[in-house]
């Protein structure tokens, strides 16, 4: 009698599991439907959330607060964990971050197939061959006319984009004509058009780890990338705005350059149940 008990105990346990099994099982992914994918760039300073007006300390020890700080994000490619590979396509690539926009900071991609999505790679700034396309083709972010969203983003002396956009105060930059202790960090450079020139084009790729962005059609899963403002200016090389308060298109940019790229770091993802 009590073998009789506790086989029909552990055949109901059994029961119990495959059920469960069964009802998490999802339905099979179809990359021929499509679906939505956001990007969230939350710009931070350290573990603050960054605040325009508000005072840091970089890694030099020199307090500062930034009044402006922006940057271009373009060929988005995205990575299934099987390896399938979708690249967004390249008018519809390129996108400019503000901390002063919050919609700015929020990039959604739209008919991106389903999969489980499980990296993503983009570029931070404006690749050689759109910096030299005809204006024709520089529409939208890249729109560089005088009432345009890339105005303040280019060198018209220089026929370039600036990919990264960083301005502030600090107590320890030397005082301009005005009086303000302003710092000024414009970085860009494509690796020139007729002649070589600096080249500060990154590339990032950030792996979501053991997490999947699971895309599927009418649901729009949230990958959150943090972007770290202090990173700009420490790393490989420690920025100090008594020593560098302006810093453009000169060699010196490409130190600032490798640092930023390790700006942006993966968080988490929310995906839609």
């Amino acid at each position: 009698m009590n073998f009789k008990y506790s086989f029909l105990a552990i055949l109901i346990v059994i029961c119990s599991f495959l059920s469960c099994t069964k009802a998490q099982v999802e339905p099979e992914i179809d990359p021929n439907r499509k679906g939505e994918i956001t990007l969230n760039f939350d710009n931070i300073a350290g573990t603050k959330d960054l605040k325009l007006g508000e005072n840091y300390t970089n890694a030099a020890g020199e307090q500062f607060n930034l009044d402006m700080f922006q940057y271009y994000i373009s060929n988005i490619k995205l990575k299934t964990e099987d390896c399938r590979e979708y690249v967004v396509p390249q008018d519809e690539s390129y996108f400019l971050v503000k901390e002063e926009d919050t919609k700015s900071q929020l990039i959604t991609l739209k008919n991106v197939p389903e999969g489980n999505y499980n990296s993503v790679t983009f570029t931070i700034g404006v690749d050689s061959l759109r910096n030299t396309m005809d204006v024709s083709k520089r529409t939208g972010v890249l729109d560089i006319g005088n009432a345009g969203m890339a105005k303040g983003m280019y060198w018209s002396w220089n026929s370039g984009y600036i990919f990264v956009k960083a301005e502030g105060i600090s107590s320890q930059a030397p005082a301009g004509p005005d009086g303000q202790r302003k710092f000024r960090y414009h970085i860009g450079g494509f690796g020139g058009y007729s002649s070589k020139t600096i080249n500060n084009i990154k590339t990032k790729t950030l792996d979501l780890g053991r997490d999947r962005a699971k895309v599927r059609q009418g649901k729009n899963p949230e990958v959150h990338i943090i972007v770290d403002v202090l990173k700009m200016f420490s790393g490989a090389t420690n920025i100090s705005f008594a020593t560098h308060p302006t810093v453009m298109f000169s060699p010196f940019s490409v130190n600032i350059a490798a640092n930023y790229v390790n700006m942006f770091e993966y968080h988490h993802v929310h995906n839609e149940q």
